[in-house]
């Protein structure tokens, strides 16, 4: 998923560029495949700033009922605060994967039982041997 956010993120970048229609298609479906993807992990890992975001550029990059802005100037900013928040997205996910590796790696490790992890001089000890029948 790091490429592909990565890669929309480019897109974003080379949508500032004058470019045929179909370039500009093709990164409103691109960015909102791409959208729907952080949504989905935003939402599963309940960052609801993120989500809210996400969900605006969804909004705006729909290619089902697309938004016409109708002038390249406003659009080039859209396109570049996109591109930043695609590459943002892309690494804070990674320094919370990190994280959650460390937190995981502690507890794997196998615990103690409860009766090995007293101190020698708390356990009682019967003097006598048991009868063996």
């Amino acid at each position: 998923m790091k490429p592909f956010l990565t890669f929309c993120a480019l897109c974003c970048f080379i949508g500032i560029f004058r470019l045929p229609i179909e370039y500009y298609t093709f990164l409103r479906i691109l960015i909102s495949i791409g959208a729907l993807l952080v949504l989905y992990n935003t939402l599963s890992f309940k960052q609801h700033y993120f989500s809210i975001i996400f969900l605006i550029i969804l909004i705006l990059f729909n290619p089902v009922f697309p938004i016409y802005l109708y002038r390249k100037s406003i659009w080039i900013p859209i396109d570049t605060i996109t591109g930043i928040l695609f590459l943002l997205i892309n690494f804070i996910e990674r320094k919370e994967q990190k994280k959650d590796e460390g937190v995981t790696e502690e507890t794997t490790e196998p615990s103690m039982p409860i009766h090995q992890r007293t101190v020698s001089r708390d356990r009682i000890i019967n003097p006598k041997k048991p009868k063996e029948e």
